[in-house]
Formats: structure tokens, sequence, C-alpha cells
């Protein structure tokens, strides 16, 4: 793991322990935009539990909002336990397929077999990608 990636996943950790509380927010995203900046965010979770949403998508809205941007160069998501330190957590399906339609050259940071970051692209983590389009998956998002 190089220094990029260990600076995403602690400013993830940074992010969920700052705003941890349990039942609610549990897991911190990062992402670092390919001009360098890097976008944080908590999931949010519901009452009603389907209505909850991630992490990684707060950062993306984030990075699209404050730096008109998505175009994502890596993004961590970690889980922070009610006791212990956060660890990596691969993304969800749904996360996954807004990554791949926001930025589908981004990398993922997860964990490997033994817990030690691994990156993987998000192509990867999301195989014969659904799209709309006749031609295969394009993102028309990215920017």
């Amino acid at each position: 793991m190089d220094t990029e990636d260990a600076e995403l996943i602690l400013a993830a950790s940074e992010a969920i322990k700052r705003r941890y509380d349990p039942d609610w927010h549990v897991v911190g995203a990062a992402l670092r935009l390919k001009t360098g900046e890097i976008v944080t965010g908590v999931h949010l979770e519901a009452t009603v539990g389907r209505i909850a949403v991630c992490a990684e998508a707060i950062a993306l809205g984030r990075a699209v909002t404050e730096h008109g941007s998505a175009d994502v160069e890596a993004i961590a998501a970690v889980y922070h336990p009610s006791h212990g330190e956060p660890y990596l957590c691969a993304p969800c399906g749904m996360c996954r397929e807004l990554i791949a339609d926001y930025s589908p050259d981004a990398a993922v940071l997860i964990a490997g077999g033994d817990g030690a970051a691994r990156r993987i692209k998000i192509a990867e983590l999301l195989p014969s990608k659904y799209s709309r389009s006749p031609q295969g998956p394009a993102s028309s998002h990215s920017r």
C-alpha cells in the first residue's frame, strides 16, 4: 500500500471516528479526485433501513457539489465497530454501480485475504455492469 492509499484510509477512519453514532453512523468513506482533493462522507442510517444512504454515495455527492467533479481516482470505506478501530470494507452492490457510473476508471481499496489493503478497479468488482446502452457500459456522468 502506498502513502496516498494509507492517507485515504486514514481520512475515511477519521471521518467516521468524528461522527460515529451506534446504529446511525457506522461507515465512513473517503475518495480522492484525480485533481488530488480528498472528500469524505459518513453513512446515514434511517429508521426504515432501505432509505439509508451509504458513505460512498455521500462522499461522491459532496465531490460533485463542492468540487464540481466525480472524476474519482480512488475510494475507500471503513466500518467502525462498537469496540475497536475502523477497518476496510468493500462497497455494497449499489455503491459499486454508483462508483462505476460516475467514475468507471476508479480504484477501490478493499481488504485482501490477509486483511491488508489492496487496490482493485471498480470494473473488477462489478463485472458485466448493467447498461441501458446496447454498446455496453459507458459513463455519461464522468467529467
